[in-house]
């Protein structure tokens, strides 16, 4: 599995993020793997909505746009539940809480 550092303004936010890119990577997600880190996430593309059925701790999800703009932020998702947002192309993924713990914010435009 790929990984990179999340930016944001040239400071690092997420010093490994995993990269869900392919048709089985995007399928499995984080299912089967150990709860993500508060320095880990997961990057899903292409991607506007997830799930969290068969997830057994919470998540937050960052929808970015082509640009990596934040678009809209959907925190602490419980598992079994599902979220989305329109004009998305890819999605990440973190422990709840730390989308704001992190300062992410709509509007923000992260790097890799």
């Amino acid at each position: 599995m790929n990984t990179a550092r999340l930016n944001k303004q040239g400071h690092i936010l997420i010093e490994q993020t995993y990269l869900a890119n392919t048709p089985w990577l995007r399928l499995r997600g984080l299912l089967g793997r150990p709860p993500l880190a508060d320095n880990q996430g997961m990057l899903i593309l292409p991607c506007n909505s997830v799930h969290t059925i068969g997830m057994t701790y919470p998540l937050d999800i960052v929808y970015l746009d082509e640009k990596n703009r934040v678009l809209k932020i959907t925190e602490n998702l419980s598992p079994w539940r599902g979220s989305g947002c329109k004009g998305a192309t890819k999605v990440l993924e973190l422990v709840a809480g730390n989308a704001s713990k992190k300062n992410i914010k709509q509007g923000d435009i992260l790097s890799w």
